[in-house]
């Protein structure tokens, strides 16, 4: 294998942080067309969160949140996987068989700087751009100590 678990849970990451449309240009300048067939379509449905107060207490249910996910087999058999939050399906499957290339040594390489690397980069723009926005509003608390309060 070219490739180890940490490897394919990064880059599913990035598939599914994605900006559909950004994926799609990226996809379609590549000219890849491969076979596949769905062995889940893309279906939508909802998973339970859960969290933990102040991060170490007991679980409690948070809520709900909507999910999409599918299933494609390359002509040569490889499965592709995608989990995603939200409900684009045409996105879902296109993860999918993202997933299912860059599992062959063929397409890994190509895919991984062509593809993963600049999706990656478009997320932590995104993020950056956002924390700049928020630290904009940012408000620091500070207590002045007065002389005869000592």
């Amino acid at each position: 294998m070219h490739f180890d678990t940490s490897t394919r849970q990064h880059w599913m990451a990035v598939l599914a942080h994605s900006q559909p449309a950004a994926l799609q240009a990226r996809l379609s300048a590549l000219n890849l067309t491969p076979d596949y067939e769905l062995i889940r379509a893309p279906e939508i449905g909802l998973v339970q969160i859960q969290a933990r107060m102040g991060g170490t207490g007991a679980r409690y249910f948070a809520g709900d949140a909507t999910l999409t996910r599918a299933v494609v087999r390359l002509a040569s058999g490889t499965l592709g996987y995608s989990y995603l939050l939200g409900r684009n399906k045409p996105h879902a499957e296109q993860c999918a068989v993202v997933d299912a290339l860059l599992q062959e040594a063929p397409h890994f390489q190509t895919l991984m700087e062509t593809l993963i690397a600049p999706l990656e980069a478009d997320r932590a723009a995104r993020l950056a751009a956002r924390q700049a926005e928020v630290n904009t509003s940012r408000v620091d608390f500070f207590t002045l100590v007065r002389g005869d309060n000592a």
